[in-house]
């Protein structure tokens, strides 16, 4: 007794205590302040939300499917997942629409976007399910503009947030459309099972008839597949389509859309289905599609829900001809070598680009089935480029500072560093000088390490990153001479790389959108944004040299058989070992380009090993698939010319003391000073040979 006396006096004299700060401080107004504030704030975020979410745009938007156009503005496809045919209220049967306000909100024509009574429903389920621990609001009884809300513009996730921000969006759209609007906006964008949206297409799908056709019992089970799609849907749970049928029409009498006469008819009647529905794929360029829609998501931060059911239109780089003849060339498996043993498919990838602009023309991301924004090959892999970076690493930095095309190279069985780096020349052939352009057209690999250790791995390393491929320190190395990179490139990074060449030394970034537009018109990307970045990598001399040099490689070099007919081309081969063996090849590269376009080609498998990878595949899979795309893309161009000529002919007119005709007056003073920079150049290097030999009597 004693004991808990103190006890008692402890919380009388608390309670009283709290009682007095509690009323002389006015905490129960504060209390009140405090929550009618929160709302206030809360009130005021929802509504700047759902005033932000562009509703004004929506039914233009769920009318029209995303549109891709070409670079010459033709339509080239469309974009759109949750879309069907989308059809107006006038070609919806009635029976539809009363079906559907009977079953899921019957006060739809007298309420103003959501219902009092569903979230006072919400709010007890929500407190029965914390009483069970459960964390999720279920049901609520949302109204048809609420679910059009939700469907347009949130997830499907059960929580209060999602739930205001529902009822905010409900608001907004009473405010901007007609019942009517709202009413054909939910019908057309409405889930009906089996990859199906949208009456017109379900309607097709479930009894092989238009919207504007369906019974009273046709639509009490659409209406009825609303609430679970999969669960009653009529072609894999008849039974349990049909309840729930009955069910609705059902419900349709209580609302008088029917008699009771006649719902009993109809709950008596089969259901019957009949699919009479075609998926239009107009998906056409898929490899190039998924590449639009990533450069959206990643450039200018559009989310992959609103480019392909937002009704924009996309306007890109595209050349429909070129990607046609590039997809079709990819189906051809005798463009390529054969699978392996086991069945496992030699892989490839191609992209061309007009040097100018950047814009991407074409591309193929790989062959055999597409996945929906899968692995792209053109625009994602990362393999070692072998030679094809000889010109980036090498050849351009070695002009830049002071070399020649036709400079003499040692080409020598040579060993470098203290790790003994030694570079060995295909077949172990050797001729102890070689013209930087013959070496180039060869590709040669002794030259290409010699020159250089002469210039520098530093000047190399930063050429590199000038042509904005990914190197990394571990990188600068003399091994940098023959494509060896920790990570690699991607055949788009190679080609755009090479733009740089025949576009007189500046490289263009490449790009695939050129403009958006969204579906009321507004410019969401202008031309402005989507300008290309560009970058001066080197002199429009040094470009021009490299072009003549790059030339011979298809005139007599490596590339010889991947030469399109009839057309003048330069560009860079390049292959990468597998296993430390030379006949084993584990990547195949070929770029080339004119003056209007830069192809790059890469073949390979996705993994190498002993039984995954090329043989040597001369003459077979990528020279002829690489001369087929060119044969095809070049006709489509301007058909500039290249300003030079081959090498090995600039060469020999300076050897026999000619020039040619067809040379303007600038080359000849160009050559003149060319010759000159070599003649000091050659006496300097005299000077040094003599000072070299003094020091060494002297010592």
């Amino acid at each position: 007794m004693n004991n808990q006396q103190p006890n008692q006096n402890f919380w009388s004299g608390f309670k009283a205590r709290f009682k007095y700060i509690w009323h002389r401080f006015q905490l129960t107004r504060w209390l009140i302040v405090i929550v009618m504030g929160g709302f206030l704030v809360l009130s005021g975020y929802m509504t700047f939300m759902a005033k932000t979410a562009n509703v004004g745009d929506l039914k233009a938007a769920l009318e029209n499917p995303t549109q891709i156009y070409d670079r010459s503005n033709k339509k080239a496809g469309t974009l759109y997942s949750q879309k069907g045919t989308y059809v107006p209220l006038k070609s919806i049967s009635t029976n539809v629409q009363s079906a559907v306000i009977s079953t899921e909100d019957r006060n739809f024509y007298h309420e103003y976007g959501f219902s009092f009574k569903g979230y006072a429903r919400a709010f007890l389920l929500y407190a029965k399910n914390k009483v069970l621990r459960h964390n999720y609001i279920s049901g609520g009884g949302s109204t048809l503009t609420q679910q059009l809300a939700k469907n347009a513009y949130l997830t499907q996730e059960q929580t209060f947030t999602r739930k205001f921000k529902e009822l905010f969006l409900s608001i907004e759209i009473e405010n901007v459309y007609s019942k009517k609007d709202i009413l054909s906006m939910y019908l057309n964008n409405a889930y009906f099972g089996n990859g199906v949206w949208g009456v017109q297409d379900a309607a097709e799908r479930y009894f092989g008839t238009s919207a504007e056709n369906l019974t009273v019992p046709e639509s009490a089970v659409l209406a009825g597949m609303l609430t679970s799609p999969s669960a009653y849907n009529p072609i894999d749970h008849p039974a349990a389509s049909k309840a729930r049928r009955n069910v609705v029409i059902g419900l349709m009498a209580e609302t008088g859309a029917i008699t009771s006469a006649q719902a009993k008819q109809y709950q008596a009647t089969a259901l019957t289905t009949n699919d009479n529905y075609s998926y239009k794929n107009t998906y056409k360029y898929p490899y190039f599609f998924d590449a639009v829609i990533n450069e959206a998501v990643s450039k200018y931060n559009l989310t992959e829900s609103e480019i392909m059911n937002k009704g924009y239109k996309i306007y890109t780089t595209l050349d429909q001809s070129n990607q046609q003849q590039m997809q079709t060339l990819f189906k051809n498996d005798s463009y390529f070598p054969a699978n392996a043993s086991d069945g496992t498919k030699v892989q490839a990838a191609s992209i061309a680009i007009d040097p100018d602009t950047g814009g991407v023309e074409a591309v193929v991301g790989g062959r055999g089935k597409h996945v929906f924004r899968g692995y792209n090959r053109a625009t994602q892999m990362q393999r070692q480029p072998g030679s094809t970076i000889k010109p980036l690493a090498v050849y351009t930095p070695a002009l830049e500072n002071g070399y020649y095309y036709d400079s003499e190279l040692t080409d020598k069985k040579k060993s470098y560093g203290s790790n003994n780096y030694t570079p060995e020349n295909y077949g172990n052939q050797y001729s102890g000088k070689i013209p930087m352009y013959q070496a180039l057209a060869q590709s040669t690999n002794a030259p290409a390490v010699w020159l250089l250790n002469k210039i520098g791995v530093d000047k190399g390393y930063e050429s590199v990153k000038k042509f904005g491929l990914p190197v990394t320190k571990s990188d600068k190395n003399l091994a940098l001479s023959l494509g060896g990179l920790k990570t690699g490139v991607s055949p788009q990074q190679l080609a755009q790389a090479y733009t740089s060449f025949a576009n007189n030394g500046t490289m263009s970034s490449a790009h695939y959108i050129r403009k958006i537009v969204d579906a009321s018109g507004n410019v969401v990307v202008s031309t402005d944004d989507s300008k290309p970045k560009t970058t001066k990598v080197m002199s429009q001399k040094t470009a021009k040299q490299m072009t003549s040099m790059m030339m011979g490689v298809f005139n007599y070099g490596t590339g010889a058989t991947a030469k399109p007919y009839g057309y003048t081309i330069a560009g860079k081969t390049g292959s990468t070992e597998a296993d430390g063996d030379a006949d084993a090849t584990r990547d195949k590269w070929i770029v080339g380009y004119t003056p209007d376009v830069v192809v790059t080609t890469w073949e390979g498998f996705d993994s190498t090993s002993s039984k995954h990878h090329l043989e040597n595949v001369s003459g077979t899979g990528e020279g002829p698939l690489f001369q087929a795309e060119m044969q095809g893309i070049l006709p489509n161009t301007k058909g500039t010319s290249f300003t030079t000529k081959d090498a090995s002919t600039l060469a020999k007119a300076e050897n026999s003391g000619t020039s040619s005709s067809s040379s303007d007056i600038w080359d000849q003073v160009q050559n003149g000073i060319d010759n000159a920079g070599k003649t000091f150049n050659n006496a300097a290097d005299t000077v040094k040979s003599w000072w070299e030999k003094a020091k060494s009597y002297v010592e």
